[in-house]
């Protein structure tokens, strides 16, 4: 046996075959395995060791496949003691015409793989015998070695039609969940990174700005993720090589080796370490909004050109997804916007009435199944008119909105300030306010109301009158609440403006006794 070939057989006795007819019986073997066997590059190169090695000396064996995007050839399969040069002997092929027999270098032979007329690859055998390699037999294994490395194509593109067409599927599937362009990114940065079987993934959008609005990573460890969103929020896009290429072009980019190409310091590829990269531009009908990034830490890798149409469908379906979720998020934000205008004055931006009875009705729901209580303070501005005809609407429309300010200001984060039409408010007092607490409130509000306002240049001075109405005590619901928050409030103004509360309160400045 030839040193460097180690032969498989089916038995453990081989019959002893004349030279000759080891390299005919090795024509019969390769038809039988491919009839009969799933086609297997390693299992062939068995079987034409096992008759050359004898009758040939052969040695090593050393199968390239040529890529049909950019004519290079890459080692597929290798049987024994590869040379160093395999390669540029296999090229040599390429020299001569494709029906010309076998390329000899020396103690090699270079086939090329040739079948329907195409190019599939080129084998290079190593032996110090193989000028005995009959014509018929190197026609015969080339041939047999190019109709498996044609079977293997033909089950790569089953393959990568498969997974391209599951991959787009899913990427419609949970993209129409997204509900903003962020959401968007997320899901194809995660799509992306599984569909070229990367160990990192991240994302970035871009503000109208120009600059990095939202960092995110795919599965990255808490520290990187802090790292990217320090290193890159807030930057200007443009800064980075990657993005600016992505931006020119339009479309993907797929690069081998990063080491040789120029990138942001700190940037997404620097702080992932990712040493090959795939970039899809994250497109919108107004244009690029951002971009997803993937790649793999451990070194190189060589995109096939199949990985580049995979790239560039995806590109093209993502645009659909971004702007399937820019739809989604501007009608989110649109009904957002109808809803707080449903229920919020115009003018003042506080609460409306509608907010104010729908709010209320909530928290006297609530108050009576915990035994708790609420306070009603209803104010209405005195002095209010006279602004309005001395200074103008204008004027008017300034001090209101000065006027919900510091009513806003004046109570608790959970209670409700509302303006009810004109120059009236209403304030609901929640989570179980007694009369003390709510008497104190309204002089305070009292107070800050009457304090001199500057309007268009101009101090301004009004006064306020404030009714109070406690529930359960004077009112057991919210109708009755606000009859007699109203009734309390015309009393204030009727002796002059103040406070004034429900019978049964503590008296606040400038209520009368009297109750109408």
């Amino acid at each position: 046996m030839t040193p460097g070939i180690q032969m498989h057989t089916d038995s453990d006795t081989v019959a002893v075959l004349s030279p000759r007819a080891e390299q005919l019986r090795l024509l019969v073997d390769l038809v039988e395995a491919m009839t009969r066997d799933i086609p297997s590059l390693a299992h062939a190169l068995q079987l034409i060791a096992r008759r050359l090695a004898g009758a040939c000396g052969l040695r090593a064996i050393t199968v390239f496949t040529l890529d049909p995007d950019d004519g290079s050839l890459r080692v597929a399969e290798t049987l024994g003691p590869a040379a160093a040069d395999d390669l540029k002997v296999a090229g040599r092929v390429f020299r001569v015409a494709a029906g010309a027999p076998g390329v000899r270098v020396a103690d090699r032979t270079a086939l090329r793989l040739r079948m329907g007329g195409q190019t599939h690859g080129v084998a290079v055998l190593t032996g110090e015998e193989l000028d005995n390699l009959l014509p018929d037999v190197a026609a015969g294994v080339a041939l047999q070695l190019a109709a498996t490395l044609q079977v293997l194509a033909a089950e790569r593109d089953r393959q990568y039609v498969t997974h391209a067409t599951d991959t787009i599927k899913k990427m419609y599937e949970e993209g129409a969940g997204a509900r903003s362009i962020e959401a968007a990114g997320r899901v194809l940065a995660r799509i992306t990174n599984e569909a070229f079987r990367t160990d990192r993934a991240a994302m970035h959008l871009i503000g109208p700005d120009g600059r990095i609005s939202c960092v995110t990573g795919i599965n990255l460890p808490p520290a990187t993720e802090a790292a990217l969103t320090r290193a890159l929020e807030g930057r200007l896009a443009a800064d980075s090589p990657v993005w600016r290429t992505v931006h020119e072009l339009g479309a993907p980019l797929l690069l081998d080796d990063t080491s040789a190409a120029a990138t942001r310091p700190g940037g997404l590829v620097e702080t992932l370490g990712l040493r090959s990269i795939v970039v899809l531009p994250l497109m919108s009908a107004s244009g690029p909004v951002g971009m997803v990034l993937c790649g793999d830490t451990t070194g190189p890798r060589h995109w096939t050109g199949r990985d580049r149409t995979l790239a560039q469908q995806m590109a093209l379906e993502g645009a659909l997804v971004v702007d399937g979720a820019r739809l989604r998020q501007a009608e989110q934000l649109h009904v957002a916007e109808l809803t707080r205008q449903a229920y919020h004055d115009a003018l003042t931006g506080l609460a409306n009435r509608t907010h104010l009875l729908e709010r209320a009705e909530q928290e006297v729901a609530a108050a009576t199944a915990a035994g708790e209580r609420l306070a009603l303070l209803l104010i209405d501005l005195d002095g209010f008119k006279r602004v309005n005809d001395t200074v103008g609407h204008h004027a008017g429309d300034a001090l209101l909105q000065a006027v919900g300010r510091r009513l806003q200001r004046a109570v608790r984060g959970h209670d409700v300030v509302a303006r009810l039409g004109g120059d009236e408010f209403a304030v609901l007092l929640t989570r179980d306010p007694d009369e003390e607490q709510a008497g104190a409130i309204a002089q305070r509000l009292h107070e800050r109301l009457c304090a001199p306002y500057t309007v268009e240049g101009s101090r301004v001075d009004i006064g306020a009158s404030v009714g109070i109405t406690m529930f359960p005590a004077q009112a057991a619901g919210m109708a009755a609440l606000m009859r007699t928050a109203d009734a309390a409030m015309y009393q204030a103004k009727r002796t002059g403006g103040g406070v004034a509360a429900a019978q049964g309160l503590s008296r606040g400045s400038g209520e009368s006794p009297d109750r109408p």
